[in-house]
């Protein structure tokens, strides 16, 4: 994937088992944030600094969609303790078929790496960017990406 493409569609279950289809939120910018695993510390705390900020996402009209190969009973509870207003979206099965179309699954750990995908409201990639295996994304780089929309 690079900027200008097209964003591959998908549709995969929230947390709450409801169906959430990428080409349904044309009209509405993306911020597809592929992570690990849920539960684990350097995601917990990276969502958690979306939480925290999800302000800066909703005054520029941006749907965070955060996609993990967890199941969608485990991210309902990770969800719930978490705190997390915003999708948790389940790339349980076939396992991490989304983070391959995106070109992001991990296949030696059988995981999402952490990779972030700006997408426009016509459903083109804007912005695109990730961190190594053990090390966050920073907020000041999801701030940069905003402020191409």
């Amino acid at each position: 994937m690079s900027i200008g493409d097209l964003a591959p569609d998908f549709t995969l279950s929230n947390q709450f088992g409801e169906p959430i289809a990428l080409a349904e939120l044309r009209g509405t910018p993306v911020a597809l944030v592929f992570y690990p695993f849920a539960h684990s510390g350097i995601c917990t705390g990276e969502l958690g600094v979306l939480r925290d900020n999800l302000g800066d996402f909703q005054a520029a009209g941006v749907r965070i969609l955060a996609v993990s190969v967890d199941a969608k009973y485990t991210l309902r509870a990770y969800a719930q303790a978490q705190g997390y207003a915003f999708d948790l979206l389940a790339d349980f099965w076939p396992h991490g078929a989304v983070a391959q179309r995106y070109g992001v699954f991990d296949p030696v750990h059988g995981m999402a790496g952490r990779s972030t995908f700006l997408i426009t409201a016509g459903g083109v990639i804007a912005d695109l960017f990730s961190t190594p295996s053990g090390q966050a994304r920073p907020l000041a780089r999801y701030r940069q990406a905003l402020e191409l929309l």
